[in-house]
């Protein structure tokens, strides 16, 4: 059965959560990739990060005059956010969505920080975008579209899978 979950997370918890659990997200959801991540430990987040969903994905832009329309979102492979995400989990972010797993530093920043790690499935592009109501806004447009943060409202974001929960278990093991 998919629980359903709002986020950013504020009253909820993910600690519940175990893996193979299949879950959909309703609310705001952040993308991310490395240059992001990187530039979030060097600057700070361009808006706050406590309970959010970071998403490893380069979505598919399409500019129509001053608005932007989502054509594909799908994950990316998140071991390139390794170096990065330990930092950007213990900033507050509650998950964080890719493909792939992530090495045992993240892991235990999951564990420290109370957060969990899902996996999106890979190829399905079309049919996560349908999940995305609207472009929010956009920062740091100045990395390209797929390495800028995309602030994405959505509902019913999934399936997606726990792949690493707040406890230590992973899939990958």
């Amino acid at each position: 059965m998919e629980k359903k979950i709002n986020v950013p997370i504020k009253n909820e918890s993910v600690a519940d959560l175990k893996i193979g659990d299949v879950i959909s997200l309703t609310g705001n959801i952040l993308t991310a990739r490395d240059q992001a991540h990187k530039r979030i430990l060097e600057e700070g987040a361009p808006r706050d990060i406590e309970g959010a969903a970071i998403f490893h994905a380069g979505p598919i832009i399409k500019e129509e005059g001053e608005d932007y329309k989502m054509v594909a979102i799908g994950p990316t492979t998140s071991m390139r956010m390794n170096p990065y995400q330990s930092d950007v989990i213990a900033m507050g972010a509650k998950i964080v969505i890719g493909k792939g797993g992530m090495d045992d530093s993240v892991r235990e920043a999951l564990v420290e920080n109370e957060a969990v790690y899902v996996v999106a499935t890979g190829g399905c592009a079309a049919l996560y975008v349908d999940a995305v109501e609207e472009i929010e806004s956009v920062d740091w447009l100045d990395l390209g579209m797929p390495e800028a943060i995309w602030n994405l409202k959505v509902k019913d974001f999934g399936p997606l899978i726990v792949a690493m929960d707040s406890k230590g278990n992973s899939l990958y093991d």
